[in-house]
């Protein structure tokens, strides 16, 4: 199983912007250098998190991206679901029922996984990240 380089990127950029003072808006070029990714494409990830509602834009020679004020703290799944989509991780390959054993093991599996990404929020790694630097 393997999420998209767009993940990753997202996932540092919602951790960068929970960290940040709610109101300061962050550039994408601030993002993208940060990350060593191009702007461009950095955009097209930004865009998906604000159709998600997890992040504001704002434009013009001072804009820039924040966090939403709907959504302040994030779930690494809502993040990875803004990005990938909510499709399976796994497809039977055989021409089963609903009673095929491996499909049953891989859903539970991927329903667990999904109830940890859930449980696991952004500010948790923001405070961590705070913590780390004040010493």
């Amino acid at each position: 199983m393997k999420y998209s380089k767009a993940t990753n990127y997202a996932l540092h950029t919602m951790l960068f912007l929970v960290a940040t003072e709610p109101e300061q808006l962050v550039s994408v070029h601030q993002l993208a250098e940060m990350q060593k990714v191009s702007p461009t494409y950095l955009s097209k990830i930004l865009t998906k998190l604000v159709k998600a509602g997890m992040i504001e834009s704002t434009s013009g020679a001072n804009g820039g991206y924040r966090l939403s004020r709907k959504n302040p703290d994030p779930s690494f799944l809502e993040i990875i679901h803004a990005i990938e989509g909510q499709a399976s991780l796994f497809e039977c390959s055989q021409d089963h029922n609903e009673g095929c054993l491996i499909q049953q093991v891989m859903v539970r599996a991927e329903e667990e996984m999904e109830s940890y990404l859930n449980n696991k929020k952004m500010s948790e790694l923001a405070a961590q990240m705070k913590a780390a630097h004040s010493i």
